[in-house]
């Protein structure tokens, strides 16, 4: 469990990444949080390499999820 300042930075990134994706494709967006995740878990908690984390998750989805 994270503690809920990485918690809220977590969501903030999230939410940056995918603004152009909609809510409702819950695919790309569960895609690119497990990514942030797993680089959040081995410790990075650097925004901007989260972010970028973020945006190669959501070039590599599936096209159906973009």
């Amino acid at each position: 469990m994270f503690d809920p300042a990485t918690t809220a930075l977590l969501r903030a990134v999230l939410d940056e990444v995918c603004e152009s994706v909609s809510r409702s494709e819950t695919g790309a967006r569960t895609h690119v949080a497990s990514k942030i995740l797993e680089a959040a878990t081995r410790g990075d908690k650097s925004p901007d390499h989260l972010k970028q984390v973020g945006r190669e998750a959501l070039s590599q989805a599936p096209t159906m999820w973009r």
